[in-house]
């Protein structure tokens, strides 16, 4: 008995309409080439905002924040041998300034981001009582402690550190006490440690750890105003820097920023 090549070819065609279907209807960006990440180079000190700012960035779909952090100073001496940043947030402005006479930045780009705050810090546990004014005796409140900082020629708390203390007339008696470290963070590592009685840090920093406890804030007229800038680098103002651009200074960003202790300066763009 004869049999109908149409009838049994009919299974199949059904099969490969289904098949051809389902292919046609994937995304497209499954077949599309991913964008690549775009890098932000930020001082140490914005580690955990910057982190919580990438992954709301990548959940809002608008691309992928790649950060690379450690000391302003470090970064940009990085930027200007040829290393591959897209924008870069600084904790002072001195490094931004380095940057722009290099023409390492597209200095149009360049906004202040953020603020923040300086304060004493001691190990958790410790009842050290201190209100820092100007007179006050930081060096008997160490005892026979070291106190950690920034090394003040390079790291931005460094060198806020150093005004204050000097402008509040202590740094002729601490300067023999202090153990210079290479960035906010390792000085923050150091007094949790307990390898430092005390140390100057952020008060971003500070509250991003539970193994130290802040004795005071500096006044805010002790030490230049902390400000973090952010620029797009020289050559690298593409669609999707400045976008992530333009989401760092957006409401949802500075938002994100406030709630990790820094005091927006650019919210709302």
């Amino acid at each position: 008995m004869a049999t109908d090549s149409r009838a049994t070819d009919r299974p199949h065609r059904r099969r490969f309409l289904t098949l051809l279907g389902a292919a046609l209807a994937l995304p497209p960006v499954l077949s599309a080439r991913a964008e690549p990440p775009t890098t932000l180079f930020a001082a140490a000190s914005t580690t955990e905002a910057i982190t919580a700012v990438a992954a709301m960035f990548a959940a809002s779909g608008r691309g992928i924040l790649r950060p690379v952090f450690a000391a302003s100073s470090t970064l940009a001496q990085q930027i200007v041998r040829g290393a591959p940043a897209d924008l870069y947030l600084s904790a002072n402005g001195a490094w931004m300034d380095f940057l722009a006479a290099r023409g390492a930045i597209d200095v149009d780009s360049r906004i202040d981001l953020l603020s923040n705050r300086l304060v004493l810090i001691v190990p958790a546990g410790n009842p050290l009582a201190l209100r820092i004014a100007p007179g006050v005796d930081l060096a008997a409140a160490l005892g026979g402690g070291r106190l950690a900082m920034g090394e003040p020629t390079h790291v931005p708390a460094g060198t806020y550190a150093k005004a204050a203390l000097q402008n509040l007339g202590a740094w002729p008696h601490v300067e023999s006490k202090v153990a210079y470290m290479s960035d906010v963070r390792a000085t923050l590592a150091l007094v949790e440690r307990r390898e430092a009685a005390a140390g100057i840090v952020y008060a971003t920093d500070a509250a991003a750890s539970r193994k130290v406890r802040v004795v005071d804030t500096f006044p805010a007229d002790s030490h230049p105003p902390i400000t973090y800038p952010l620029a797009i680098v020289a050559g690298r103002r593409t669609p999707a820097t400045v976008a992530l651009y333009d989401y760092l200074r957006g409401a949802e960003a500075q938002a994100l920023f406030a709630a990790h202790g820094f005091v927006p300066l650019a919210g709302g763009a």
